[in-house]
């Protein structure tokens, strides 16, 4: 068993500011590693000064950057994109080590951020704008226009592929990119941070500014920075969605989910226990895709059994990692109680009070067990609100219909699944779900490149998604140009 290295002194990590790092004059700040407790780095805030200094010089290196053609902002990212994969092992390491996740999981994240990346490296190849003439001699036109400074603020539960879904969409469009991570995460920005200086970015096109609430409001208080993007809890991403185009900014924030997943007794028992099991277990439940409610309609018990097997085969530590603090593994343990208070049924999970860690290095870590609720009622708690944690909480119904209406009155709207051989039923499931993203047969229905990811309802505030094609159009603008060199012998409405 590998187990994830420990650095023998905390790293520091301060701010990328004009192509230096320099410390945060703001509130100091500690990165504790979920895996055994201990303190492995150190951060200050930025504070109003820090942020002026910072949108200053991102002011400054978006002239320079945005100056570059296409195809030459494309061969830094090119060189970006490599530097990922040379390195992808120490940073998944760093994510794993100040968020909990397994070095896989970490992996796996990092691999999903480069092909939003490579994404936006075919930009050169198929954004051409487009031009036609539209009367006799009259041509109109596209030029697609960097905003100039933007803001992208991201959460601690995916250090690396959240920002990356931002990242290389915004930079290779030519905007200046301003990123603020997770006060709970900082240390792996500084490492994506220092391979695009290396890949030859400009000093400015690249700023990190570390720091909590009181960072973001100055953020989204400045006047220059043109456009935020946000994903974190939906009562957060309210908050800034509201604030920010207060002030005139274009923003899109996603936030949280209560995602479904329908089971019908026609399933196939192998696929659906691997599906579901595997999305409320994996990265720990801390991802907004994560199957938290497993609507059973009918006599599905053969397969719980199995999903029920799957969920106690992981072993804390090694295939499952930690939460990302002890407050929200005492949240969740409260869940639960609560949960069963009302009664729910505990069918997996039993030391969710002391779960024990695979290695005994492990032992002061943040750990808590995949948790499995049967018989909960569908206006409970655990049935309704986020835990952001490995808990499945089973509702019984008994038709397909009831099944829709439980998922049709959750107020997010981010993912819904369903496990069946039916085609019929998994097309019924596709229209009548109110979700953003779909999955028949799919545990975890986040959409491949150049499929957009983005939920609705109270999971996103803003138009669009943050990626796919209409990334595009939020961080930039389309200017229409118009052209005529000479006069022309007949006329028509146009003239």
């Amino acid at each position: 068993m590998q187990l994830i290295p420990i650095p023998s002194e905390p790293v520091t990590c301060g701010n990328l500011i004009s192509g230096h790092w320099t410390a945060g004059n703001g509130a100091a700040i500690e990165i504790t590693s979920p895996y055994n407790g201990s303190v492995v780095g150190h951060t200050h805030a930025a504070d109003g000064n820090d942020v002026k200094k910072a949108v200053a010089g991102a002011t400054e290196g978006f002239a320079a950057w945005s100056a570059k053609p296409l195809k030459e902002r494309c061969q830094i990212m090119f060189r970006f994109r490599d530097l990922l994969l040379r390195d992808k092992q120490s940073i998944a390491e760093r994510i794993s080590l100040e968020n909990g996740k397994t070095v896989a999981e970490s992996v796996a994240g990092l691999m999903k951020g480069v092909e939003v990346l490579e994404y936006a490296l075919s930009l050169q190849n198929m954004d051409s704008g487009g031009r036609m003439e539209v009367s006799r001699g009259v041509f109109c036109e596209y030029r697609r226009q960097p905003l100039g400074v933007v803001l992208g603020i991201t959460p601690f539960n995916f250090p690396a592929m959240v920002p990356m879904w931002m990242i290389p969409i915004a930079l290779t469009l030519g905007n200046a990119f301003i990123w603020k991570p997770s006060e709970k995460t900082p240390l792996t920005a500084v490492l994506l941070a220092d391979l695009l200086t290396e890949a030859g970015l400009p000093a400015g096109a690249m700023t990190v500014v570390q720091g909590g609430r009181e960072t973001v409001e100055a953020l989204l208080d400045h006047e220059d920075i043109k456009a935020a993007g946000f994903v974190g809890s939906t009562a957060v991403a309210r908050q800034v969605y509201r604030r920010g185009c207060a002030n005139g900014k274009r923003v899109l924030a996603l936030g949280g989910a209560k995602n479904h997943i329908v089971l019908l007794p026609d399933a196939d028992p192998a696929m659906a226990a691997v599906g579901i099991s595997d999305s409320f277990t994996g990265c720990a439940g801390q991802r907004c895709m994560a199957a938290s409610v497993l609507l059973a309609v009918g006599d599905v018990d053969a397969v719980i059994e199995k999903i029920v097997a799957r969920a106690e085969s992981q072993t804390l530590g090694t295939s499952m990692g930690a939460l990302i603090s002890a407050e929200q593994v005492a949240f969740l343990q409260n869940a639960v109680d609560e949960a069963v208070a009302a009664g729910a049924v505990l069918l997996s999970g039993h030391n969710y009070r002391e779960p024990q860690a695979v290695d005994p290095a492990y032992a002061n870590g943040f750990w808590f067990p995949p948790v499995i609720l049967d018989r909960v009622p569908a206006d409970a708690r655990a049935a309704r609100e986020e835990l952001f944690g490995p808990i499945l909480s089973i509702v019984r119904c008994r038709t397909f219909s009831e099944a829709m209406a439980v998922e049709n009155a959750n107020p997010y709207g981010n993912a819904a699944s369903i496990f069946t051989n039916n085609g019929a039923m998994g097309e019924r499931l596709a229209k009548e779900a109110k979700a953003g993203m779909v999955g028949i047969n799919i545990g975890i229905p986040v959409p491949r490149e150049p499929f957009s990811f983005g939920g609705i309802n109270i999971s996103k505030f803003g138009h669009g998604d943050i990626t796919g094609a209409t990334s595009l159009d939020f961080w930039s603008d389309l200017k229409k140009v118009t052209v005529k060199w000479q006069m022309q012998t007949d006329h028509n409405w146009m003239s």
